[in-house]
Parts: C-alpha cells; structure tokens; sequence
C-alpha cells in the first residue's frame, strides 16, 4: 500500500511529545522470529515522504544493495525538497535486523548519511521511517529485479497513484495535490495514452477524466539506469523520475516545481469494462486534507459491498476530519452507487466512480477509484473541499478476524493536533507486535517513532506497547469497523484509539479516532 500523505498547510504551535514524561520504563519482550540481517540481502527500491525541519513537504525515491552480513555496499536516490530536485549518491552504510524484523539501517557518503529505522515485513520488502532528525518522513522498500531495468521491462498498462502538494501557485502556500490514472507503455520507450485525474487545491475543484497525450520513458543510458533501475517518464506533461521495481511496478517522484510522490503499477486480471462486472466487498483508506476553510489533516477508512448492479451496500465510514470524527453506518445512508465508466475516452481503463450520501451530512462523499486487478485499486476523495488517495482492497469472505497469531508489522503516520487545533508536525511510527499472549509486563511488541515540532526534536526507540483488538459486536462477521488500541508503556502511558477495517489475514487498514491527531496506517502480516 502507498505511503498515506496527511498534507495540510501548518501554523507552527508548541509542542508536547506524544509519549513525554518522566520515569522508568519496561523493556518490551525480547524479539522473536526468523530474521536476521541474512533477510536484508539484494537489492531494493525504496520511497519515502513527510515534512522537512520547516514544515515543508519533503520525498525521496532511490535504490540500495545490501549484502546480507550488515552493510549497504551502494546506493542512489533522488530528493525533492523546498531546496529543489537532488540526486545523492551512496557510497556504503551498515544495518541492523533482530529476529522480529526489527532494525536500523544507515545510508552514507563522505559527507552526510541517511539514518532509517526499518520493519522488515518479509525478505522481499518492508517499512521504513527517517530518524536523523532532518525531517520526519516515512515509506516502503521492496526488493528490486534488475533484470527490468530496460525500456522492454515496463511494458503494458499501469495504474499510477501519486500526491504531495502543488508549488506552481505562488499566492500563499503549496496546496495539497492527487493524482491517479492509467497510462499505456510500449516496451519501446513510449506512452501512448492513458485516463488521469486530477485533485488540486489550487484548482476550483476535480477535473473528472481527462485523456493522458503521448508521451516517452526511459530507463537512464547510464549506470544510474543499469545498476539502480533509475529512469525518467513524462504523464499529462508532468515530469517524474522513478526505480524500476520490477516489470509490475514502478516508484515515481515528481521533479518538476511539484512535489508528489507514488507507485505506478502493472494492470493485471480481467479488469471490469461495465458495473455489472464490479461485484464483491472491499475495504479502503485514503489520507490527505481538508481545503475548506482553515486547511487541516484528513483520513478515512470504510468498507462497502457492490452488487454488480451500481448499489453499495453493507457501507461503513469513519472519517477524522482535523481531529473531528464522524462515522457513518447503513443506517445513517439514504442512497449510495457505484459506477465502472465506459465512457468512449476512459472505457477499458478500470477507472470507476463512488458515491455515498449520508442522510446527517449536507455533502456526499465522493471517490474515484482505477482497478489494478479485480481485487485491487487506487482510490481518490473527491468529496466537497477534500484532497486525499490511498488505496482499495477486497475483502476475503467472512467472517473476519484479527490475526491471533504469527507476528506482524506496521507503520503509522500522522499530524499532532494541539488542543487549539492548530497544526503540528509530522510524526511517524514503524514497528511490531505478536498478537497472542502478551510478554513480559503485559506487553506484546515494540515500536520507534520520530516527532518534529517547532520547539523539539524527539525520537523514540525501542517503546514497548500493548496491541489489543476487538470485533465490533453490530458486526459480528468483522467486516466493518473494528477497535484497536495501542498502549505504549512510558510514563505517563499513551493510548492510539483507531478504527480498523479487516482486509484479510495478511492485511488491516488503521485509520486513528482520537481527537488529539490525524493518524493512519496499516498492519501486515509476516512470515
């Protein structure tokens, strides 16, 4: 799942560490499972995004080898910051895995390093948050093929989604921006065509479908393109650097004056031509902002059943909106539809449409979304004065369940909110939890986090916490929202309320219901 951006325009505030206070701490338990640094052995495309020592939007997108005895013997990336487009090179680094999964990894040159606290999810990918204290940022990196890296190697149709914000409008501030579509690749270097939307808030509102001109890629004509997989591609005159993945997927930076950032990924299955096809449960969490009014942090996770007959039905909502929370049930709905377009410039595109109208509320909630597969998608809220994406999963069938055994991983990410809701900064969690009996001092599993704020830098390690869960008793088969609850174990203690959406046993969406942040992430199974 791509990274969710909570982009928001900030005032600056003081600030007070989520996890402060004096006294001791408890160890978490010790960490057990079957990793090791010989897991963190190949190479890997990684992407990261979030907020830079100014408040300012900050991503970065690049590649590295590790030689599965702790060292990184190379690596690339690209930046885009306030400071403009960078590219650094990496000349060594050194990391860390426990047998959780859990670990540190360092990026460096002669002059300046990277430093990154990592969750592995499996050998092939895993999580990752900055903790240098130059910006608060987090990601994903999944093991590369290099075999791909060549023009021949992105071949076919791509859903791409990508967000960040807007620079080209100088009036006041960069504005919170969402991307989504589907281009067309040759193989040969070109683009064809492709259906794309746009969510600005710059523009006066969603420019619905608009048709992707022809364009070119190319994986670079030099040793950034044959040893990184790095490589430059142009969509609705847009310009993106990306690291080639594989031949299904792709990771994009914007270097234009923009600043976004996504993954563009191989369409795959039969997808859906007419509603009638789109049929089945799924679950989705979007992140981004509130434009209306004073601008502020927004996420959203739910779950709704289409009947292949453009209904939604079984819908489930919650949304945290700037640290109001609101839910919407069945009950509360009084018309909800879907659409697969078929429309003469989008048909074929998997692009479809979603709208929920909840009787309590003066506006619908609104989505675009573009299949990757037939249980896969991106999805954008278009809903009145709203700019956020994410992504859309089906549900396996019920009932569902929490995950009761195994070990799993997560990452978080969100806006601290202070009690004048104001705005502030980042702050992003990586970590993992068994979910069976608890360990020592009732704890069952350990996270790190970072937190900027305008007059403070905290990073925590090693915090031990307490997962707990519960099925919803109105719905009972688990498909709707869910409680989870995070207890960290300093002093004083800090409780994460969130709501969650169970997409299987591999998968849970986290969309936080506290009034004090705008938080969202997911939980992942591991091996």
């Amino acid at each position: 799942m791509k990274r969710l951006l909570l982009l928001a325009a900030v005032t600056v505030a003081s600030f007070t560490a989520a996890c402060g206070g004096g006294g001791s701490t408890p160890p978490p338990p010790p960490p057990v499972g079957n990793f090791s640094n010989a897991s963190l052995k190949g190479q890997y495309a990684f992407a990261m995004s979030g907020e830079d020592l100014n408040q300012a939007f900050i991503a970065r997108v690049g590649s590295f080898i590790a030689d599965g005895a702790g060292n990184i013997t190379m690596g690339l990336e690209d930046v885009n910051s306030v400071a403009g487009v960078n590219q650094v090179s990496f000349t060594g680094g050194t990391y860390a895995i426990q047998p959780n999964g859990r670990g540190t990894l360092t990026l460096s040159n002669a002059v300046s390093s990277l430093q990154l606290s990592i969750t592995l999810i499996s050998n092939t990918k895993g999580l990752m948050i900055q903790t240098d204290f130059n910006a608060t940022s987090s990601g994903n990196f999944i093991l590369q093929s290099p075999g791909a890296f060549s023009n021949p190697g992105i071949s076919g149709k791509y859903v791409f989604d990508v967000s960040g914000v807007d620079t080209n409008n100088p009036i006041i501030q960069a504005f919170p921006i969402s991307i989504v579509g589907q281009i067309q690749t040759d193989g040969s270097g070109n683009i064809s065509g492709g259906t794309i939307d746009v969510n600005d808030g710059a523009a006066v509102g969603p420019s619905g479908p608009l048709a992707v001109p022809k364009s070119i890629y190319a994986v670079d004509n030099n040793t950034n393109g044959t040893t990184f997989g790095r490589g430059t591609i142009v969509i609705n005159g847009i310009s993106f650097v990306f690291y080639v993945v594989d031949s299904t997927r792709l990771k994009l930076m914007e270097i234009d004056t923009g600043a976004t950032l996504g993954d563009a990924t191989l369409q795959t299955g039969t997808i859906p031509m007419l509603s009638s096809g789109f049929t089945g449960s799924f679950a989705f969490l979007v992140g981004g902002s509130s434009v209306l009014g004073t601008m502020g942090p927004l996420t959203r996770a739910g779950r709704f059943t289409a009947d292949g007959s453009g209904n939604l039905n079984s819908i489930f909502l919650d949304t945290n909106n700037f640290g109001s929370r609101h839910s919407t049930t069945p009950t509360s709905i009084s018309s909800a539809s879907y659409t697969i377009d078929a429309t003469t410039t989008v048909v074929g595109s998997g692009r479809g449409t979603l709208t929920i109208q909840d009787s309590g509320l003066t506006d619908a909630f609104k989505y675009v979304f573009y299949l990757i597969s037939p249980t896969q998608a991106v999805i954008q809220d278009i809903s009145n004065g709203v700019i956020a994406d994410g992504s859309m999963l089906a549900q396996a069938a019920g009932p569902l369940t929490f995950p009761s055994t195994g070990n799993l991983a997560f990452n978080w990410s969100g806006i601290i909110l202070s009690s004048s809701n104001t705005i502030e900064f980042e702050e992003d969690f990586v970590g993992q939890y068994s979910p069976g009996s608890p360990g020592a001092n009732g704890f069952n599993g350990a996270m790190d986090f970072e937190e900027l704020g305008s007059s403070g830098k905290n990073l925590f390690t090693n915090v031990p916490i307490t997962v707990s869960t519960s099925i919803n008793s109105n719905v009972p088969d688990g498909t709707g929202p869910n409680g989870y609850q995070v207890v960290t174990g300093n002093s004083p203690s800090t409780t994460f309320t969130y709501r969650a959406f169970i997409v299987d046993q591999n998968t849970v969406f986290l969309m936080g219901f506290d009034g004090n942040q705008v938080i969202a992430g997911t939980v992942s199974a591991q091996p």
